[in-house]
């Protein structure tokens, strides 16, 4: 048998097949479907619904809302309607309404694991790869196929190998090195390849900073990003109440041909911050060091999982924020948020002066209370700062880390949490 990368192992079990190669089309099985509240029901589901055809499997279709909750906009509450109305009409059991974010919520609630041939109506459900799971983001139409054949055909991508060496230094993070990654190739630099990260430093890290980077896979371009499951996979996943995870099965081989190796120095590497409008503009902090900024925020499936709180946490202890500066932190999830409150990490960041929001998409996509103000600028622990995505078009945000939001937001301008620490 000929040897393959881990993409390759997945989509190769997905398409009953012994092995497959780059550029070769073949059709998968789908393991699990994720769609929420903006992708879902309003748009796959009426076209499901249009078909009149069912659900290929309802026990493999998982919904969560995310993206218009908290909002009372008519809109946004016609579109909960839709979603609670299609998911009883269907009578399906996976769903997750107002508990967190998507992405967050997949492997909380027990979903994925590793080998698993995921698809999920949005982006950034590369994130599931963080687990040594395949899954890709498809648009509505090609939700729909799923939904009523439970199969989708794929272009078995290249792979694009990085190795990040050393350890990172306190007060960076996994953020810190996607946003060099973006940088260093740009948006588009892993157009639709599969992008497997490795080396001592991504070993080193926590399921939630793997989870950031495979999250930003996609402002890579990728099709998706993926980490070789370990113990530490096993060991979230068992706080998940998820057994019987095999790792072993699920491992990349070593001479499996790949289209691209990056090597990037972990223990050299500098926070990073991403200039507006794209995050292809990242940097060493220092080359925005000094910008002032009115909005400091902590959120979405890319920066307020538990380890980012807990990074804040560590700058702003004892200090307080800027009188300049609003302060906004949504945890990503319920079950984040309670174990912050119980590890006392919510109230060190509401006694440095943030407003702790409910969770969901909110300021991440320019909804709520965290939305930019016209002309405002800002810095966010998000994935995207394209114009108009965050606020106004006027508007224009940062991206960094979560150690650098809450050093922007103590201080009132981009700083090296570095020298907060």
């Amino acid at each position: 048998m000929m040897s393959m990368t881990l993409s390759e192992k997945i989509i190769a079990k997905a398409a009953g097949a012994e092995s497959v190669s780059p550029g070769e089309i073949v059709v998968c099985a789908v393991d699990l479907a994720m769609m929420h509240d903006s992708s879902g029901p309003r748009r796959a589901g009426k076209y499901l619904d249009e078909l009149g055809v069912p659900i290929w499997d309802k026990d493999k279709l998982v919904i969560i809302t995310d993206h218009y909750v908290n909002d009372p906009d008519p809109g946004s509450v016609r579109t909960q309607e839709i979603t609670h109305q299609w998911v009883a009409d269907k009578g399906i059991e996976n769903f997750y309404p107002e508990q967190g974010i998507c992405h967050v919520i997949l492997p909380e609630k027990g979903h994925i694991k590793p080998g698993l041939f995921c698809v999920g109506a949005d982006s950034h459900s590369t994130t599931a790869g963080a687990y040594g799971a395949f899954m890709v983001g498809v648009g509505a139409t090609e939700m729909t196929g799923v939904l009523a054949t439970g199969e989708i055909w794929v272009r078995v991508p290249e792979t694009l190998r990085i190795n990040v060496t050393g350890r990172l230094s306190p007060g960076v993070a996994a953020k810190d090195v996607i946003l060099k990654l973006c940088g260093q190739i740009g948006v588009m630099g892993a157009n639709y390849m599969a992008v497997e990260y490795g080396g001592d430093a991504v070993k080193a890290m926590t399921m939630d900073e793997r989870m950031t980077l495979t999250n930003m896979a996609a402002e890579l371009g990728a099709k998706t990003g993926i980490i070789a499951p370990d113990a530490v996979t096993v060991e979230t996943l068992a706080d998940y109440g998820a057994d019987n995870v095999d790792v072993e099965a699920w491992q990349g081989d070593d001479d499996a041909k790949v289209a691209r190796t990056i090597d990037i120095n972990g223990a050299g590497l500098a926070p990073q911050v991403a200039a507006p409008s794209n995050p292809e503009n990242a940097a060493d902090v220092a080359a925005s060091a000094g910008t002032k900024v009115g909005q400091a925020y902590l959120g979405a499936c890319t920066g307020a999982k538990l380890d980012d709180l807990r990074m804040a946490a560590q700058i702003v202890k004892g200090r307080q924020k800027s009188i300049n500066t609003r302060f906004f932190v949504a945890p990503a999830t319920h079950r984040i948020r309670d174990i912050a409150a119980k590890e006392g990490i919510l109230k060190i960041l509401e006694d440095a002066g943030a407003k702790i929001l409910p969770t969901g998409c909110g300021g991440c996509i320019g909804l709520g209370e965290a939305r930019l103000d016209e002309g405002m600028t800002g810095i966010s622990s998000t994935n995207r700062n394209f114009v108009g995505r965050a606020g106004p078009a006027t508007s224009k945000l940062y991206l960094g880390s979560a150690y650098s939001v809450a050093a922007a937001a103590i201080t009132g301008k981009i700083t090296d949490p570095r020298e907060l620490l």
